[in-house]
């Protein structure tokens, strides 16, 4: 199952932190080993969709936060982070950042 974050909306020139939390999702005991962000383009034109997302996730119990930078105004852009647990498990968050 994917679950969704909700992020607002954000200037092109700005740089916002995204938080994705895992922590409903992790058992007692079961902690974040890994993760990754990639963002994509949902609707509009960009050539690097992919450049929204800046430098590695940062971990934290059951959050993993990326830091989001750029894209182009009037875009949406569709940002999928991806955990590894200890267990392991894959844990898939999904949210919508839209540009202007």
């Amino acid at each position: 199952m994917t679950y969704r974050t909700s992020l607002e909306p954000k200037r092109a020139a700005e740089k916002i932190e995204a938080v994705f939390d895992f922590s409903t999702q992790v058992a007692v005991g079961e902690t974040v080993d890994s993760a990754t962000t990639v963002s994509t383009l949902y609707s509009g034109t960009d050539a690097a969709p992919g450049d929204v997302v800046s430098g590695a996730t940062s971990i934290s119990g059951g959050q993993v936060t990326q830091l989001l930078i750029g894209g182009v105004a009037g875009n949406v852009y569709l940002i999928t982070c991806t955990a590894v647990t200890d267990a392991p498990e894959t844990l898939i968050r999904t949210a919508y950042l839209v540009v202007i």
